[in-house]
């Protein structure tokens, strides 16, 4: 296992994160898992032996039980707290009242007594904002996560699917008043859905985010066990519930190509997918869930599979992004001005 630096900071983790959405299975998550105690128990144990030292939650993952889950599953794999960076996310609705979400003083100070509890430690490695609140200035936010970092609750914060202005926006705030700002970036990131290279991937790399990537397999459907119209013959998760959204021409066109590069290097689809994410020098951290120690090891196993230039290259044009303004002029101005690039 290899590990990188979280973001700018000097903390190191695991270039695989283990995420736990399937862990529980309460409400509308039952869709993604339905993981018990045992099952999870196994799989964090599989995760902490090979190496792996992130894991990543959430609040709202089956309305809380996956923290609690997660927090025991720790607990029982004997290692101490501090062998592990722990992660979760907050902004979900997560009771009746109006209150009960978004990312407001009030409620950032509600959410994080509730998942240190579910967790059971006193602290949080890095606490993430799930979702953009378009009604909370981010200036609340930013100060309450700073208070959150003083008081000990929080040792580093982080953000997931915001719009790279409002990224850029709260990395300002934090830095005018010397507040702690974001370390890491939660984003939706495969071969398949390669949108993020726009405009997050220059901000990241500018302001030095770690950026941890979810959903690295599509939701499922970069495992090479679906058709081209969606179907799959274990009537597996995508199948029933299709998400993120992805442009399916694109993504069977590299799933074709990632076939046959699996085929000559002996391994699943599944593993070259996430190889090609380990590839990319802008992803810090790639977040695995699995519903057993079989597909945890398999996933794992990417970290091994070494990809040529020559393979780089041709999955980079199968599934390369559509021009789009401004980028195309952006290009075109900078080819002007650099002639001899």
């Amino acid at each position: 296992m290899r590990y990188k630096s979280l973001g700018g900071t000097g903390l190191l983790v695991s270039e695989i994160c283990l995420g736990t959405m399937t862990f529980g299975g309460a409400g509308f998550w039952t869709a993604i898992g339905q993981l018990d105690q045992g099952v999870a128990d196994s799989i964090v144990a599989r995760a902490l032996d090979a190496g792996v030292n992130f894991i990543d939650t959430a609040d709202v993952y089956s309305e809380g039980l996956s923290e609690e889950i997660t927090g025991r599953a720790i607990v029982n794999s004997g290692r101490k707290r501090s062998d592990v960076v722990l992660a979760t996310k907050l902004n979900g609705q997560m009771g009746p009242g109006p209150n009960d979400r978004g990312s407001s003083r009030g409620h950032i100070m509600d959410a994080v007594k509730a998942s240190l509890k579910r967790l059971n430690t006193d602290y949080i490695d890095l606490y993430q904002i799930h979702a953009q609140d378009n009604l909370t200035p981010v200036e609340e936010t930013v100060r309450a996560l700073e208070d959150l970092v003083r008081q000990g609750h929080v040792r580093y914060v982080g953000v997931s699917n915001w719009a790279a202005w409002r990224i850029v926006k709260a990395l300002g705030v934090a830095d005018k008043n010397n507040w702690a700002r974001f370390s890491t970036l939660q984003a939706y990131y495969t071969i398949a859905g390669r949108d993020l290279e726009r405009e997050i991937v220059p901000m990241i790399e500018q302001e030095k985010l770690g950026l941890m990537v979810w959903s690295p397999l599509a939701g499922g459907l970069l495992s090479g066990k679906y058709n081209r119209d969606g179907t799959s013959p274990d009537g597996s998760r995508r199948a029933n519930f299709d998400f993120p959204p992805v442009n399916r021409d694109r993504a069977f066109d590299s799933i074709d190509v990632m076939r046959e590069i699996g085929d000559a290097k002996g391994v699943s689809v599944a593993r070259i997918a996430l190889a090609w994410l380990l590839h990319q020098k802008h992803v810090m951290s790639v977040i695995v869930g699995a519903k057993s120690v079989e597909q945890l090891d398999d996933n794992l196993a990417a970290v091994d599979v070494a990809l040529t230039a020559d393979e780089l290259q041709r999955l980079d044009k199968v599934s390369a992004l559509p021009a789009e303004y401004p980028g195309w002029m952006i290009e075109r101005q900078l080819r002007k001005a650099n002639p001899n690039d």
